[in-house]
């Protein structure tokens, strides 16, 4: 049984589907339908192609003081440390971390810190752990 719209016959379904083909399956055989003012001018023979990607780590959005890898460590540390473990002590954290089945050098890094010292943050962990977080800007 053929499932057809209740709103519109179709022939009127077929042209429609006809006229959205090219937003949802893309650019095909007849290209796009973006106005060619519209289009980047390719580079020159001579010249580098255009992109949109920044390069380099001063672009990264890496806060300053720490490089887009320490983000990136930080964010990982903090996947593991549940926010019902902070503020808390070492073996809170601990508890959290293999709760979310951290891996090894996770709970590593968390063996090492004090046991007699409560952190409220994953920044404050991530310091007690030796790492730099970012600076303040004032």
């Amino acid at each position: 049984m053929e499932r057809g719209s209740s709103k519109h016959g179709p022939r009127l379904d077929e042209q429609m589907s006809q006229e959205v083909h090219g937003l949802v399956q893309g650019p095909g055989v007849g290209g796009s339908r973006v106005d060619e003012f519209r289009e980047a001018e390719p580079a020159g023979e001579d010249q580098p192609g255009s992109t949109t990607v920044p390069a380099g780590d001063l672009r990264t959005g890496a806060p300053q003081g720490m490089s887009s890898a320490d983000v990136e460590q930080r964010s990982r540390l903090g996947r593991f440390i549940g926010l019902s473990a902070l503020p808390g002590d070492r073996e809170a954290l601990l508890g959290s971390a293999r709760e979310n089945e951290a891996p090894a050098d996770v709970i590593a890094d968390l063996e090492r810190l004090p046991a007699d010292t409560r952190y409220r943050t994953v920044s404050e962990v991530w310091a007690a752990l030796g790492h730099r977080n970012e600076t303040q800007r004032w």
